[in-house]
């Protein structure tokens, strides 16, 4: 099969990727005078979650439920049998759920977060400990609430903002093996994967890699989680970075790495481009441990919480994470961001990884303390100077410890998603243009500080202010270069 997604070259032989699909219906969007968004983000409390979509040009928050949808999505809602149980629609996702992951026991949820919920609650005990590539909010709260501890144990390099390192992803092996020797694998959990780590830059991991913690995972008895939520661009990292499939079809890449995996869950918000999720396993006594709790929490079998619309669309979203054209999409609209910002000098992770364009706030706001949430300032100037809501995922979206001091988050960056096939090549044009703008006038940019700061999960609700008067002379500076221009 050819590589698809490798298959279009410019005779000018500038890189430019091309989208294999076509845009068959629209929505309006509003790009307001800057004046307009600073009083935008002031009522939001400068916190990007909380801007109203109307105020929103380019919404980066998030790839969650945000992909458009196919036109073979779409059309199969219109088949959904609305029964509670036994429902048609349900089978016909468990069909191909069992058919892209090679697991015969299907529990569907209605988002990732719930299916975290019902893993952490069947096989976490308290004192527990659970090693993983790098820990998502949510995961790491519902793990926490139940009485387990989170250790990331990635490569000492995985961090790096700028890198030649093709799977900064990876769990390393010693450090897993040290974690196994310290606390005894009756003391392990489990170990989990993420695929395309989600707070370090969307970095994938290898498939070598993944064999070696299945053999350290056999060699403790020990069971071994995957997060799919972002399997498909995974397995397309596969595909470009690692020689052993290069010629490998995607389908493949997938059911290899789901063979390694005792216990998958996934947000099919990501993967399939739908609302829900999923839990798969094939072994029937992990799948008795969960189904009452998805009984209890989520819903019956059959639907888990779901509209029965969307689990008809999630079946062919599902086997649509098998083509190379639809993963690649936004895999290499990212990749034309990252390189024309690294080419400018913008601080951003390299390699391009999935879910989006990651800014290293801390190397773009050096003058900004840490404790000022630099991610945080920069998303609110960008949304300020553009219409670009991005997302923080640095200090904010981290915790305080036991004397409520920060703590202080291993790498600040601003998020900037790129859901599949929703944006155009002019409008990551535009991205890269305004971050561009920004990023000569940084100096004008301050801090942030707390005005209403939830106990949990505080970047979702929580509030701030700038400190000092950045913001007035942000907008000053943008109309004297830009004029009357939105």
């Amino acid at each position: 099969m050819t590589n698809q997604s490798n298959a279009i070259k410019f005779y000018s032989g500038e890189q430019i990727p091309v989208e294999q699909h076509k845009v068959r219906i629209v929505q309006k969007l509003f790009l307001r005078p800057i004046e307009e968004r600073k009083t935008a983000i002031e009522g939001a409390g400068f916190n990007t979650f909380l801007l109203n979509t109307k105020d929103v040009f380019l919404d980066m928050l998030t790839d969650s439920g945000t992909n458009a949808m196919s036109d073979n999505q779409v059309s199969s809602m219109l088949q959904a049998d609305d029964a509670y149980a036994g429902s048609q629609s349900f089978y016909r996702m468990e069909e191909a759920a069992r058919e892209v992951f090679g697991k015969h026991y299907v529990l569907p949820v209605h988002q990732g977060r719930a299916a975290e919920n019902i893993v952490s609650q069947a096989f976490i005990k308290k004192g527990e400990v659970i090693p993983m590539n790098y820990h998502f909010t949510t995961t790491k709260e519902h793990m926490e609430l139940n009485g387990g501890k989170v250790l990331e144990i990635y490569a000492d390099d995985g961090l790096d903002i700028k890198s030649s390192k093709l799977f900064k992803g990876n769990i390393d092996i010693d450090k897993l093996n040290a974690v196994f020797e310290k606390y005894g694998k009756e003391k392990v959990a489990f170990v989990r994967m993420e695929a395309s780590t989600n707070l370090i830059g969307g970095q994938p991991f290898s498939m070598q890699n993944m064999r070696d913690v299945r053999a350290v995972c056999d060699k403790n008895d020990t069971m071994m989680v995957l997060d799919a939520s972002l399997i498909g661009e995974n397995a397309y990292f596969i595909k470009q970075r690692e020689d052993e499939f290069k010629n490998a079809e995607i389908k493949d890449i997938l059911l290899e790495m789901c063979s390694y995996a005792d216990l998958i869950y996934f947000s099919s918000r990501k993967v399939s481009s739908t609302r829900g999720g999923g839990i798969l396993t094939n072994k029937k006594e992990y799948y008795l441990k969960m189904r009452d709790l998805l009984v209890l929490y989520e819903g019956f079998l059959t639907y888990g919480g779901m509209s029965v619309r969307e689990i008809e669309a999630m079946a062919v979203g599902l086997r649509e994470t098998c083509d190379d054209t639809v993963i690649s999409q936004s895999p290499s609209f990212i990749k034309y961001a990252v390189d024309n910002l690294d080419a400018a000098g913008v601080p951003v992770i390299t390699p391009a990884g999935a879910l989006g364009c990651h800014i290293d706030a801390m190397g773009f706001l050096s003058h900004v303390p840490q404790e000022q949430y630099p991610a945080g300032a920069l998303a609110s100037a960008l949304y300020i100077i553009s219409g670009i809501r991005g997302m923080e995922r640095g200090t904010i979206s981290s915790v305080r410890d036991e004397n409520g001091k920060d703590i202080l988050a291993d790498v600040e960056l601003l998020r900037l998603a790129f859901p599949r096939r929703v944006f155009t090549l002019s409008q990551t044009m535009y991205v890269v243009d305004r971050v561009k703008w920004l990023f000569d006038n940084r100096e004008l940019v301050g801090g942030l500080q707390w005005t209403e700061e939830p106990p949990l999960l505080r970047f979702f609700m929580g509030r701030l202010e700038p400190i000092g008067d950045w913001t007035e002379k942000l907008v000053a500076k943008f109309r004297a270069d830009f004029g009357d221009s939105l």
